[in-house]
């Protein structure tokens, strides 16, 4: 299946659970892009001790757009 995750929001648990569902779509053999529009594109200054953004960011082996 393919899929398409926009992220729109700065908002660091939004960001974190998004990222989080598109590396699991990815582990079971899906199509997965994401696609950073407006606030979401300032993903690399939201993560925080308990939503870690980078480390799901960094984990993600689809296509990525910002």
């Amino acid at each position: 299946m393919k899929v398409l995750i926009i992220i729109s929001t700065n908002d660091a648990e939004t960001i974190y659970s998004a990222m989080r569902l598109a590396n699991v779509g990815c582990s079971k053999g899906d199509e997965v892009s994401v696609f950073m529009l407006g606030r979401g594109v300032l993903f690399e200054q939201t993560s925080s001790e308990q939503f870690n953004v980078m480390a799901e960011i960094n984990k993600f082996p689809g296509d990525f757009y910002v």
